[in-house]
């Protein structure tokens, strides 16, 4: 984590939400520096709004994204990217989709995170997929 991510972090952290993502992305011809925030219960529109004005001032002097940018404040949604096992303990007993390095798919809940593993419930049983051969995850909604 650099100086920047680890000041947002405690910047966000501060205001009593936590810091979930952040990423810099191209929408239109215009960069995007996105923050996503989750707290307990949920993320408000007026929190979002605080943490962006609270963050915005830090930005003016570490300029990400060469100056030219969007700040952008958000939930990252009831369907999210998994990227670290922080991410994957936090969806403890949510449903995930995983893909790991042999291109194998796994749907299911997750049902614990320990020693490095996922454990996920799905219609064939329980699936134990290593983290380090996970390719990309993600929480999923059945509507």
């Amino acid at each position: 984590m650099n100086n920047l991510e680890e000041t947002i972090k405690l910047t966000v952290e501060s205001l009593g939400a936590s810091l979930y993502d952040i990423v810099t992305t191209r929408e239109n011809d215009r960069n995007i520096f996105r923050i996503y925030v989750t707290a307990k219960g949920g993320i408000s529109l007026d929190k979002c709004a605080e943490i962006s004005r609270m963050i915005s001032p830090i930005l003016d002097v570490n300029e990400p994204m060469s100056g030219v940018y969007n700040l952008e404040v958000s939930s990252p949604g009831i369907e999210r990217k998994l990227k670290t096992l922080d991410h994957y303990k936090a969806s403890i007993g949510e449903n995930i989709k995983v893909k790991d390095i042999a291109t194998e798919t796994y749907k299911g809940e997750l049902l614990s995170v320990e020693d490095g593993n996922i454990t996920i419930k799905t219609e064939f049983g329980e699936e134990v997929i290593s983290f380090d051969s996970v390719l990309s995850g993600s929480t999923y909604f059945e509507w």
